[in-house]
């Protein structure tokens, strides 16, 4: 995504849902991963108090646009957002030692691929991208952290990428999530069918660009979350 446009977006839909300043997600000059964006945020972070199920949202800009509201949706949770506009699940991947893992949570909630299907960071197929999630939910158990996967939100269209028809792309990856979530054992959270109009796209009543939730969009995916992050937080 250009990065004037992607900073008009970011600006755009974090003043919608009420925000404030909003630090740059472009990752610094040879960071492709991005680790340097919460590098400070994590150091200041205490690690969980005694009993707190901390749980770190982990995605792209569609989880980094939920914050501030994150708080407001989940009032009183010890929730963390490391989403990074416009990435992709490599990247994820390779920044999940540091934003995940490092943060000792009780539940880690991955929402990732859409930029994938753009191709924003090359070509990628389905099973790509879904070896690159299957990745992090096998760090993930391996470190003895919960995991709640959750399905690509609908687009008919991506406004940085004309040439890219996402929609029918979007269900598979989805079929192939929710396998991944079965025979993982994780919990499964199914955005797409909750958001979806009949063109597989994001309907304006959630969306101003038919790719990021607006407010009501959010109000829609939070109580389907918590649901599911209850479940996978139980013994």
């Amino acid at each position: 995504m250009h990065a004037r446009r992607l900073g008009l977006k970011l600006l755009a839909a974090h003043l919608l849902l009420g925000g404030g300043a909003l630090a740059s997600a472009q990752p610094a000059a040879g960071d492709w991963a991005g680790h340097g964006r919460y590098r400070a945020a994590n150091a200041s972070l205490p690690a969980p108090a005694s009993g707190e199920r901390r749980v770190v949202f982990m995605g792209d800009s569609i989880t980094e646009f939920w914050s501030p509201a994150l708080a407001q949706a989940f009032p009183g949770k010890p929730y963390v957002n490391r989403g990074i506009s416009a990435q992709t699940t490599p990247q994820m991947l390779l920044r999940f030692r540091q934003d995940v893992i490092e943060l000792q949570p009780a539940v880690v909630v991955i929402l990732a691929g859409t930029n994938d299907i753009a191709g924003n960071s090359g070509p990628s197929s389905v099973e790509m991208i879904a070896g690159h999630v299957r990745s992090m939910t096998q760090l993930a158990r391996a470190h003895g952290i919960r995991v709640v996967l959750c399905a690509v939100l609908p687009a008919a269209a991506y406004y940085w990428n004309a040439a890219v028809q996402p929609a029918a792309t979007i269900v598979a990856l989805n079929q192939r999530l929710r396998e991944l979530a079965r025979e993982g054992g994780h919990r499964w959270v199914d955005y797409h069918a909750a958001l979806a109009d009949e063109h597989g796209g994001l309907p304006l009543k959630y969306s101003e660009d038919g790719v990021h939730p607006n407010a009501a969009g959010y109000r829609v995916m939070a109580p389907l979350l918590e649901r599911e992050i209850e479940a996978a937080l139980r013994p």
